[in-house]
């Protein structure tokens, strides 16, 4: 089998082109950046090894397993993130949530990331702030395994912490970010998700449960002037922004990911809670 047979095999088990030249990329032991590189090379010939290994990956992405986890890695604002069924696999989408608090934070800010998962959010952060304190709290202590191999790797300093939300803190933070769980527990798109942690996907009837509490707990932890930025679903923006406004923080808006949704809701908290 060439490699031209062998994205042919993938397509044959239903695979889009893009995950098939991935997962031969990954078979092979070559970067994901070499799709030209299968292009230029369609006439060579896989070892039985990687043929196998190649097909068993097919199989698995076929049964609706995320790429991320077969491959072992996800590129997310730069950053190459090791991931697996410990966390959620990151999404662009929230790499809109990291450009604005970006757009807000200092040089030396101080940011705490609620449910950080892979810790892709707070690395990010860190990787384009060196002199920001940035805290990535989980409730899941094997998130945090996760999130602490990829500081680790990549070099960048997090300090990790478990727990929920902001429970056990007596810190103040300039910007307090959360991508936390915000889809409704009867959501049919949840059994597309089924590869991927529950705890860090459903939030109650409303898909707002943790959203609520995270607003609720907000005010308490931030600096007079800090910001609290929120990912939420597709149809939350309206209903977050009026649990912010609720709970008393000013300049409350949205921004849109690059589909046009409005992915992101936050707003500034100017007393001392």
């Amino acid at each position: 089998m060439n490699l031209t047979q062998a994205l042919a095999a993938g397509a044959a088990l239903g695979l889009e082109r893009l995950d098939a030249q991935l997962l031969l990329l990954h078979a092979l032991g070559r970067p994901q950046s070499e799709r030209a590189w299968l292009l230029a090379h369609d006439a060579q010939v896989l070892t039985d090894e990687a043929r196998a290994a190649f097909m068993a990956a097919c199989k698995r992405r076929a049964g609706g397993e995320p790429l991320a986890y077969i491959a072992g890695c996800k590129e997310f604002f730069g950053l190459e993130l090791q991931v697996d069924a410990r966390v959620l696999v990151p999404r662009p989408d929230t790499e809109t949530l990291v450009e604005w608090a970006l757009e807000i934070a200092g040089d030396q800010p101080r940011v705490i990331d609620l449910g950080t998962g892979s810790g892709a959010i707070a690395l990010a952060i860190k990787q384009h702030r060196p002199g920001a304190t940035v805290d990535a709290v989980d409730a899941s202590a094997a998130a945090l395994e996760v999130a602490g191999a990829n500081a680790a790797r990549l070099g960048l300093e997090l300090r990790l912490r478990q727990a929920s939300w902001l429970a056990g803190t007596d810190c103040r933070y300039d910007v307090i970010v959360s991508n936390p769980p915000y889809v409704a527990d009867d959501d049919p798109h949840l059994a597309a998700l089924k590869h991927e942690p529950a705890q860090a996907l459903g939030a109650g009837p409303d898909g707002l449960k943790d959203l609520r509490a995270i607003i609720a707990q907000a005010p308490r932890h931030l600096h007079p002037g800090g910001w609290l930025l929120l990912e939420h679903g597709w149809d939350q923006a309206p209903a977050v922004r009026g649990l912010l406004q609720a709970a008393g923080f000013t300049a409350v808006a949205s921004r849109r990911d690059l589909a046009g949704i409005e992915r992101c809701s936050g707003g500034q908290w100017l007393e001392l809670g």
